[in-house]
Formats: structure tokens, sequence, C-alpha cells
């Protein structure tokens, strides 16, 4: 099988760490729990400079490199690896993140996952002119089985995989959505995402081809 998953908030606690960094930088007490929108600048209340001002901060290496494993994530995708699964980490980081993203991975156990960054969101408006590794048109060549997602946002990128099983990834600013059809799953662990895969299933020649390996 092949497997698309989200890194911010579905591997790792990002969204945690953005209720501690607009408290440190801007005096603003919400808590992650009150995160209602996928939308960081209307959750937090920001002007356009702070807004700005967060996200550079937020994808600096250092921070990058301080999230939390969401628990349970590396074991998983470790698991599914080991059973000949194809992993990709399909992230709407710019590239300018990918150094540190690649290390945070490496140093969490996941060196075997494959790592593309996919302007997902227009988000190239904090750092300037940035550039990503994954072009849209590529992306729609690969093929997935599963999806771990945690952005109602990045639904749209779904679209042309009918057959694609996309597991939710419970978290405050998703609980509200509407899911596009019945092959969406709300998971509040990772626990819950391993179990619904089928277990012991081999990818073959055709699953590996058409993830775009040779991109």
């Amino acid at each position: 099988m092949n497997i698309y998953i989200d890194f911010d908030d579905c591997l790792c606690e990002t969204a945690k760490h953005f209720s501690i960094l607009v408290k440190d930088l801007f005096g603003l007490n919400v808590p992650y729990e009150d995160i209602r929108y996928f939308n960081l600048q209307k959750t937090f209340a920001l002007t356009d400079e702070q807004y700005e001002e967060m996200m550079i901060k937020a994808h600096s290496p250092e921070v990058l490199l301080s999230y939390d494993e969401t628990p349970g994530a590396v074991e998983t995708v470790n698991g599914w690896i080991d059973e000949g699964h194809n992993v990709s980490i399909i992230t709407g980081r710019p590239f300018s993140a990918y150094e540190a993203s690649r290390e945070w991975l490496d140093r969490h156990g996941l060196e075997r996952v494959r790592l593309y960054c996919l302007n997902k969101y227009g988000r190239d408006s904090f750092i300037k002119n940035s550039d990503f590794s994954l072009e849209i048109e590529d992306y729609y060549k690969m093929h997935f089985d599963y999806a771990i997602e945690d952005s109602p946002a990045a639904f749209r990128f779904f679209e042309h995989l009918p057959d694609l099983k996309v597991m939710v990834i419970d978290r405050p600013w998703n609980q509200g959505c509407e899911f596009p059809g019945e092959n969406y799953f709300r998971c509040y662990d990772w626990d819950t995402i391993r179990r619904s895969l089928p277990q012991g299933s081999k990818i073959n020649d055709r699953e590996e081809s058409d993830n775009g390996n040779g991109l």
C-alpha cells in the first residue's frame, strides 16, 4: 500500500507549540483546546505583521526540531514500513524547512520515510518567494491508498483519488467540519489509525510505480 501522511499535528504536536509561542511573542493566552480554526491568524486574532512574525519563528530550525512526537506515530509508521508499505510525508511546510524537518524525522527514527514539501496552503507570504520540492502536477501523478490528515483545507488534494481512505486525526479545528465522503474516518489516536489499516499486506510493483518514486 501507498500511504500519505501529513507532518504537522499528525506526526508532531505543532499546534500545542503554537499556543505557547503566541503567548511568548504577544502575550496572548489561547489554550490548545481553543484552537478552533485551521487559519491560525484567525484563531489567535493576529495582525498581518504578527502572523508573519509567528510563522517565521515557527519555521526556524530550532523550533521545528523542538516539536514533540504525536504519541504512537513513529511506532505505527515504522511498523508499516517493516510490512513493506510505501510511506510518504506530504507537508505544507516550505522547502526552506526541509532540512530541519528531515532531521526531525531522522532523530525520531523515521529515516526510511520520504519527505515532500507541497504548497498546500499558499503560505509563501511569510517566507518570501518560497520554494517547494513537489509540484502540484507531480503530486497528482502519485497514487495513495490511505491518507492521514488533520486539516480540512487539505481535503481538496484527495478529490482525484476516489478509492482513497482518509484517516482524519481528531483535532479541535476539525471537530465541526463535514467530511466530503464516506471514505473519511475520524481517528482519535494512532492506535485507532493502526487498527484501521489492513495488517500484513505487502506492496506490489504497481503500487511502487504509482507512488511516483521517479519524481
